[in-house]
């Protein structure tokens, strides 16, 4: 009969000598040395050895031979000291083992399609099929064990200073604000249709108005994106919104919090507050990115001047044009930068949409592309001190927004496919985002972050009728180690601004009416100022495991197509259920479920 366990797996030490125990768990591995067998029991907390011993017991020990890897399995038995030289350091338990005095097969196991004990190379496809078997695996466990430890702490930290978590429906109205939205139909009203949130962003804001001023909530969010790396159609952030409150305080917040999580999750205590901060206009000037890692390095300058004068007549063409001349000098780079690698990066830079790459190479002997045209400008360069012993920099040019383009992609693809990864964090805020941003698809204004963020009112003010696009945001953003991993801003709590803003966007009165109607009808019974942000708990704890994929923090994630290889998410429904929702499909039969 099945027997309660005494103790977990990972929980016994020398000091439990000659205790009787009882272990439950999985089997890990087996070995039979021919009249003894040892075998290794695991479970969520740890690994155990465990010994049948043919003299102590041989009709256990022969019922020990029927074990195999993954039976679930309860033993009772004595805890006793290893040998000196079987003392295993790597294992918490490594010092004792329980001799078996007794042994129930709860549960046999076929022969796993992917290994549990072993790390190996398995296809995605196959993990996620067998996720259930992945997920045994200790570091999923750890990873999923530090994934709650963050909520814990997330819970404990924002309770005592008196949040309240409040859920918001996960069943609501479609608005324009943000990504594709995922629908869900209504049965009891035909032809119309709930979306699953993207975020709870326009119900955190109606909690404002309602009077509750500090809201929080671990929120599950849905956008349904077209296929890209590392996204999920389903994920969760931290979410949290207060009254009353200036950016400096949600900033002061977020930091706090931050630190808080990286010591109660994995006892990081070397986060320093508060956070640098850089403007958005100053990143992507210096790193092509809003985004950067500045861990390492590589920051942009621009070097028009010293060519301004050049021979080279491509060049002084091009600056004569308006161009400019801008690069990044890669520290120790002559020797791992070849010929053939450089040439590599010219035909990426041309992808990206530049006409030119400029490489000088610092090594033994000075080596460029445009050495035999430019030799006085490079000599300058090397006089100056622009370009050290050992480097390369690389240069192009163009018009400023696409040159900080270019050289953003070419900086990541290097640091990315020629640098080791750096161990630490780096932390540092965003600000001064601009509000809107031009769609190329939809040919209009729209919002950079979202609609309700509140503009600059003196950049309103100054460039709504006449250039919209120079209004810069009251939105912040938090990046760790070159992932954005919050977003937030001051929101808009004037109907006017809102809708000078929903104006500046395209909606008229009517559109306005009919996507925000509750909103604005909220706004005319007093507002108070407000302001939140949101922390992608994903990316955050695979940052803080040192996961490069936040599928390895998710405990049943999707593919890059939004499949579910183990339940064969998403799948046909029957006519049924269909006409019951009057939906007719009108995909043909080859293509569906595709």
């Amino acid at each position: 009969m099945f027997q309660k366990r005494t103790h977990h797996c990972n929980q016994l030490r020398k000091e439990d000598i000659n205790q009787e125990v009882i272990l439950n768990g999985w089997i890990d591995r087996v070995r039979d040395l021919g009249g003894i067998i040892f075998i290794l029991i695991r479970d969520r907390y740890g690994k155990t050895q465990v010994v049948f011993d043919s003299n102590e017991n041989k009709e256990l020990y022969e019922k020990a031979l029927k074990l195999r890897n993954e039976y679930v399995v309860s033993i009772k038995g004595k805890v006793r000291l290893r040998p000196e030289k079987d003392i295993n350091p790597n294992m918490e338990t490594g010092e004792i083992e329980v001799l078996a005095l007794n042994l129930e097969i709860l549960s046999e196991s076929e022969t796993p399609p992917i290994y549990i004990n072993v790390e190996e190379e398995v296809s995605e496809n196959l993990r996620l099929k067998y996720r259930y078997l992945d997920l045994r695996k200790e570091k999923m466990q750890k990873n999923l064990i530090t994934r709650h430890k963050v909520m814990k702490t997330t819970r404990d930290f924002l309770s005592s200073l008196d949040f309240l978590e409040v859920e918001t429906p996960y069943l609501t109205k479609s608005t324009p604000e943000g990504a594709r939205d995922f629908l869900v139909p209504s049965r009891l009203k035909p032809g119309t249709f709930y979306a699953l949130p993207q975020s709870p962003q326009l119900f955190k804001q109606l909690l404002m108005v309602s009077g509750f001023d500090k809201y929080f909530q671990i929120a599950r969010c849905f956008r349904d994106e077209d296929f890209r790396a590392d996204r999920q159609p389903e994920f969760t952030q931290i979410d949290l919104e207060a009254s009353f409150v200036t950016k400096e305080d949600i900033l002061d917040l977020t930091e706090k919090l931050i630190k808080e999580i990286f010591q109660k999750s994995i006892n990081f205590f070397d986060v320093h507050i508060p956070f640098k901060r850089y403007t958005y206009d100053y990143l992507i000037n210096t790193y092509g990115s809003d985004k950067p890692d500045t861990r390492y390095g590589m920051e942009f300058l621009e070097l028009t001047d010293y060519f301004r004068n050049t021979e080279a007549n491509f060049i002084k063409k091009a600056i004569d044009e308006g161009s400019i001349i801008k690069g990044f000098l890669i520290k120790n780079g002559s020797e791992k930068f070849s010929r053939k690698k450089l040439d590599e990066l010219i035909e990426f830079s041309k992808e990206m949409g530049s006409s030119v790459l400029i490489w000088i190479s610092y090594g033994d002997e000075v080596r460029s592309n445009i050495k035999k045209v430019a030799e006085k400008e490079i000599n300058m360069l090397l006089e100056h001190g622009i370009i050290k012993k050992k480097a390369v920099m690389l240069l192009t040019m163009g018009e400023l927004q696409s040159v900080n383009n270019i050289l953003g992609q070419l900086r990541n693809k290097i640091i990315k496919e020629e640098f080791s990864k750096k161990e630490g964090f780096e932390f540092l805020w965003v600000t001064d985002f601009p509000m809107f941003a031009w769609d190329k698809e939809e040919g209009r204004i729209v919002a950079e972050h979202h609609p309700f963020t509140m503009p600059n009112l003196e950049d309103l003010e100054r460039y709504a009728k006449t250039d919209p696009m120079k209004i810069k945001s009251e939105s912040y953003d938090l990046v760790i180690n070159g992932y954005e991993i919050a977003s937030g801003s001051i929101r808009i709590h004037n109907r006017e601004v809102q809708k000078e803003v929903f104006r500046i966007i395209g909606l008229n009165e009517s559109e306005i009416e009919e996507k925000f109607g509750f909103l604005i009808e909220a706004f005319k019974y007093g507002v108070p100022p407000h302001g939140g942000i949101a922390l992608g708990m994903d990316r955050l704890v695979s940052i803080l495991v040192g996961e490069e994929s936040i599928k390895e923090v998710i405990a049943f994630p999707k593919t890059a197509s939004g499949s579910d290889p183990m339940t064969g998410a998403p799948s046909v429904v029957s006519s049924r259920q269909l006409e019951e929702l009057h939906i007719i499909l009108t995909i043909s039969s080859d293509l569906a479920g595709q």
